[in-house]
């Protein structure tokens, strides 16, 4: 399977995404952006760990980290491998006394571990072509029908491209969730329509 490796290039929060954060990967060969939903703990954990503050107790990355320590273990690599009905899905995997074990992770807690033990961090290229986007600096076009709807509402808009596909990866993970169907099916033509406009 092919691999790109990337590196978190931004953590940025949005209104539109209801209080969660996108984390963006960036290829290191390339100008391929990836935008992945990522909870609040995860976030801070990242975010601490990136600007070199240490919380007075480890948190649960921490943990996990002094655990492979001690064990004699080291994380080969972060592996973001999967893309599923909207859902990111991760390994990370690990070098234990010459033996490779891989470990289910979600990509936020396995990026959380990467950034604690200096692990690259690898997407699957069917990943990248089918959740990423090359940014440019042109004006930008009119917002994806996703977001029609809520200018209409005055609601605060994302500014970013990248920004604008968290949020309605959101939305499009909410209605598959409350199983609404013909506003996924929307939503994800809007995502499209985002991502091969840039």
């Amino acid at each position: 399977m092919d691999k790109v490796q990337c590196e978190i290039v931004g953590l940025s929060s949005s209104p539109a995404t209801g209080g969660a954060y996108a984390i963006l990967l960036k290829e290191i060969d390339g100008n391929r952006r990836l935008p992945i939903i990522i909870g609040h703990f995860e976030a801070q954990a990242i975010a601490l760990e990136m600007e070199g503050i240490k919380p007075p107790r480890p948190l649960t990355h921490d943990l996990l980290k002094s655990v492979i320590d001690n064990l004699g273990g080291t994380v080969v690599e972060i592996f973001i491998n999967e893309l599923r009905e909207n859902t990111f899905y991760a390994k990370i995997i690990l070098d234990l006394s010459g033996l490779t074990n891989e470990i289910d992770a979600r990509p936020s807690d396995a990026m959380a571990l990467a950034v604690r033990t200096d692990a690259p961090i690898y997407v699957a290229e069917s990943v990248m072509q089918a959740a990423s986007f090359i940014p440019t600096d042109e004006p930008e076009q009119d917002l994806a029908e996703g977001f029609e709807e809520e200018k209409r509402s005055g609601e605060t808009l994302p500014k970013s491209k990248e920004a604008q596909i968290a949020a309605l990866q959101e939305k499009l993970r909410e209605a598959l969730e409350k199983e609404e169907y013909e506003r996924a099916a929307k939503l994800r033509d809007d995502i499209k329509k985002l991502t091969q406009s840039n």
